[in-house]
Formats: structure tokens, sequence, C-alpha cells
């Protein structure tokens, strides 16, 4: 098999977990960004491009990493270039913007993965799997929270006119995540404490998401942005009509660590190799190589994105949006 050529566009922090997942399937990497890589050149041992078109000359897959305004140009630049396409989370600052980047590498005939990586954690595929299974019947209630400490002070994250926010950012995990347990979303309401002044949102922040779901499923999404010292940890929790599942799992008094869930089995225990980066990129090679799907499609992008712009709308408002999963779908080219 020919060796894939990965080109990286981006050395921010989440470049390394890319490199290594990368370099454990075999791919050859190499790496662009405005702002040098020097420092992953010595690390990981990889090639630097000068350009952004030394980069797409020298690659077969483009892997987007930069901030998220960044992502259409870059993502346009590449599937022009006639280069399949993986995007970091979320696929554009806009679902106009990102239905344009679906439609368009569809038009050149190349594949475009969004990397909604939290797919790929083994307590979400877990819950999946369940429910498909209908261990817990139809879903009921969905409750996802995800909490760290909050971005380094002043940056782009904060601004949400540079598609910042707590939500665009950190909650379209959880949002892509609802859609995927609960089926399609037919209301949002969001809250965000403290309020966004003149664009700019508050440090530490708090905000919360309620979906309605078309098969009368409700997800409550929480998401925080909280001070230095606080560990990222995040929570999930499906309750169905037959039965229930939550992680992190409630611990018996005379179990010895081997926590149980509500049907029985026990959580598997994660190996480094297992990293859901690598699982997912892995994932976007076999399907690339097979023509096969990927679990997360283009249209999934597009919807997160959607969800995250309704939330921010209800936020202004103080009511409650309705949403159209079937005008979203609309937008793209079939």
């Amino acid at each position: 098999m020919t060796q894939l050529r990965v080109g990286l566009i981006g050395a921010g922090g989440i470049a390394g977990v890319h490199i290594a997942g990368w370099q454990q399937l075999g791919a050859q990497v190499s790496v662009y960004s405005r702002s040098g890589a020097a420092h992953l050149v010595q690390e990981f041992g990889v090639s630097e491009a000068d350009s952004l078109d030394a980069l797409l000359a020298d690659c077969d897959l483009v892997s987007i990493l930069t901030p998220t305004t960044t992502h259409h140009h870059y993502a346009m630049a590449a599937i022009a270039a006639g280069k399949d396409v993986i995007c970091e989370k979320p696929l554009a600052e806009s679902v106009t913007r990102a239905a344009e980047i679906v439609n368009a590498a569809q038009a050149a005939e190349v594949r475009l993965f969004p990397a909604h990586v939290v797919r790929f954690f083994p307590e979400y595929v877990q819950a999946k799997e369940r429910l498909d299974q209908g261990l817990f019947g139809a879903p009921q209630v969905v409750r996802l929270s995800r909490a760290s400490a909050a971005p380094a002070a002043g940056s782009w994250f904060f601004n949400e006119e540079l598609a910042g926010g707590i939500v665009r950012d950190q909650m379209i995990h959880d949002l892509d995540q609802a859609r995927w347990l609960a089926g399609e979303v037919v209301q949002v309401e969001a809250l965000q404490d403290p309020p966004t002044v003149n664009g700019v949102v508050p440090r530490p922040v708090t905000a919360k998401v309620f979906l309605t779901h078309e098969s009368g499923a409700v997800s409550f999404l929480q998401g925080e942005w909280g001070p230095d010292i606080m560990p990222f940890h995040t929570s999930i929790s499906v309750e169905g009509d037959a039965g229930m599942w939550r992680f992190p799992l409630p611990m018996a008094a005379d179990d010895d660590g081997a926590a149980e869930d509500k049907v029985g089995g026990q959580l598997p225990v994660q190996s480094p190799a297992d990293s859901p980066y690598t699982l997912q990129i892995a994932e976007f090679a076999a399907a690339l190589a097979t023509g096969s799907p990927s679990r997360v499609s283009p249209l999934d992008g597009v919807m997160a994105v959607a969800l995250a712009e309704a939330a921010y709308a209800s936020i202004a408002s103080g009511e409650p949006v309705e949403f159209s999963a079937a005008e979203v779908a609309g937008l793209l080219a079939h």
C-alpha cells in the first residue's frame, strides 16, 4: 500500500496528538503554520512546509487544525487542489460557510471529514451502541456536561465575532452528541451566565442548552469554562423507557473498582494506543481507502454548526428557537 501523505495546517496544542496518531498509522506527515512549526519538527521528526502551496503539493490528505474563522479558507484551498480534507470542529464559523465547504467537496469529488472526536471516546460509543441495541428502549432524556479551565485570557476563543464562544467551541461536542444519540432536533433553548458584553465572552463562563428532539426526547447540556485550577471533566447520562446508563459511573460500596453500568457490563480499560484521536483518523483513513462512509458525515458537521447558531439566537432573544433539520440539510447539494 502506498504510504499516505498527510499535510497538517496549524501547529497549536492539538497538532501533536494528530501527528502521533498519523505516525502510529505509518503516514508521512508534513506541517504548515504561519507561526512556524519548528517545535513539531524537533519533537516528532515531521517535515515543515514553508507555504500553503508547498504543503498542498506534497500531500494527499489535508488536516485543518487552525482557529475556526480560517477553516473555510483552508478547506476551500485544499478542495480546489483536489485534496481530501479533515477539519477540526466546528466545521466553520457559520452554517452558510460550513455548507459551502461541503458543497465544494462534493462538486470536486473529494472526501470531507468533520473531526467530531467525541464520537470516538469509549463512554459515548458505548451509550450509542446500547441505544442502537435497544437496551434502554426509546431515548427519553440525555444529559451531557463538559467543563475545563477557560482558555487563555484575551484569546480568540472569547471573541464571538472571531467564532469564539463557549457554545460554538466547547459545547459543539455535546450538541453533536445529543443529536447522534437522540436524533434530529426541533427546538433549541439556551442561556449563558454571565452574558457576553460587546461581543466578548466573560471568563469564567457557564452555558446551558436545552434541546427538544423530533422523537419527543429532550437533551440537557451544560458547558463551563472555569478557573485556571479546574480539571477537565465530562459526564453523560442516557435515560430510556427501559433503562438508563451514565458515565462517570457510581461505585458500589462492596466492589473493588469495577463499576458496572445499568445493563450489566463492565467498562473496558482504555489503552494509550487506543487514543480517540488515533481511532478517529484511522476510521477516516479507512473510509478514504475503501470509499465507505465514516460515522461522522459532512452533514453532521453542518448540523452541529447550525445547532450552535440556534443556541446563540436563543441566548440573544431569551426565548426558545424552532429548528428545522430539513432546512439545514436543504443547504447541501444532492
